[in-house]
């Protein structure tokens, strides 16, 4: 089905996480994993400014072998990053340009809105100068990333209908996480009729390796699939999705993944079955049980990232992966400005707030025991 008139099939190839070699992007393998992407008939490359070196190997491996029409590029503007002026984030566009040698971007997104960077597109009116560079023919489609609540993409969108696609994190662990609120995200851009772009439908590569007795129903009911193709097949089965893109990282995971969406038309009633089977054993597994309501936050003196805490915690125990839990833990804490579990002063504040009724100080405490030593 086309949105937007592009005929784009849905698997995009998503250039975040690139292969490596020696510390520096192996661009010839991305040359050969590009080959085979296009090779299957599939045609859209995610990149971004923010993506270290993304830009220049996507010129490398796509634009200066391949007509410009073959493909859909998208690139991403950030102006949260070290931006104090408008022309400061402006220029992000002119750099991608020139990195990219694309001429145009079929696709172009304000990147990752939500919570204060929001406030930097409006500040610096990039929704007026976006559609100017549109009217200018530098972009075909414009559209933003979001990464927040339902409520926020709710305001953004009623606020700017004139945006055309959204971006959103969707996956079936995500499904109903109260920090990510996939679903909730999901219908909201449906309500006001926009198609979606897809992205961490693995979870980062979680969900390539998720609890082993999550695993074990997936491979009961296809042992000849990979567990991360369901997580792709199952973002791929949702109404009004653009394409959904994947961060490959080499060749081996782009022949998987184009091993099952060559030919994907959608799952059948069984393997949906299958994967409700999943999130409910994914439900089974004791977590703290945080709504992220936020209700602690708003009389903890410390001002702790005390739902964000949790939600790394829970990380680590759904998927056993320390560093990746490490990651969220700054990303929800200390990229938000919040203080860490360590600063508890076990004042108990929290508790009496907590509609779950948590020992938080005690989960607090585990925190900085596990993951801030």
């Amino acid at each position: 089905m086309a949105y937007l008139g592009e005929e784009i099939k849905k698997l995009g190839f998503g250039l975040m996480r690139l292969p490596q070699k020696d510390g520096v992007i192996d661009v010839e393998q991305v040359k050969e994993m590009t080959d085979l992407f296009l090779g299957a008939g599939f045609t859209y490359f995610d990149t971004a400014w923010a993506y270290a070196g993304s830009e220049d190997a996507i010129r490398q491996a796509l634009v200066e072998r391949y007509p410009r029409e073959s493909y859909q590029l998208a690139t991403k503007n950030a102006a949260w990053i070290n931006c104090k002026t408008k022309e400061e984030a402006y220029a992000q566009f002119d750099q991608s340009l020139a990195q990219t040698g694309a001429g145009f971007f079929d696709f172009y997104l304000l990147h990752n809105l939500g919570e204060n960077r929001t406030g930097y597109f409006d500040r610096f009116d990039m929704w007026n100068w976006v559609q100017e560079k549109k009217k200018e023919g530098k972009i075909r489609h414009v559209g933003f990333s979001f990464h927040s609540t339902a409520e926020e993409l709710e305001e953004i969108l009623t606020a700017h209908p004139e945006m055309e696609f959204v971006q959103l994190q969707i996956n079936y662990a995500d499904w109903e996480e109260p920090a990510v609120q996939s679903r909730r995200c999901y219908e909201v851009a449906r309500k006001h009729g926009k198609p979606v772009i897809i992205m961490e439908p693995v979870k980062g590569g979680m969900l390539a390796t998720p609890p082993k007795s999550v695993e074990e129903i997936l491979k009961a009911a296809e042992p000849g699939s990979s567990v991360a193709s369901w997580a792709i097949r199952f973002a791929a089965d949702l109404e009004g999705i653009i394409t959904v893109l994947s961060g490959m990282s080499n060749v081996e995971q782009m022949k998987d993944n184009l091993s099952y969406m060559k030919s994907f038309i959608g799952f059948n009633e069984q393997q949906r079955e299958t994967l409700k089977q999943a999130q409910e054993e994914l439900k089974k597994i004791p977590l703290i049980p945080c709504t992220s309501c936020n209700y602690c936050a708003k009389v903890c003196p410390m001002d702790i990232g005390i739902s964000g805490s949790f939600t790394a915690m829970n990380y680590l125990t759904l998927y056993g992966d320390k560093e990746a839990a490490k990651g969220e833990e700054e990303w929800r804490v200390g990229m938000h400005g919040k203080k860490q579990a360590g600063e508890c002063i076990k004042c108990g504040k929290c508790e009496e707030a907590c509609p779950q009724h948590i020992a938080i100080r005690d989960c607090l405490e585990k925190v900085k025991e596990t993951l801030l030593k």
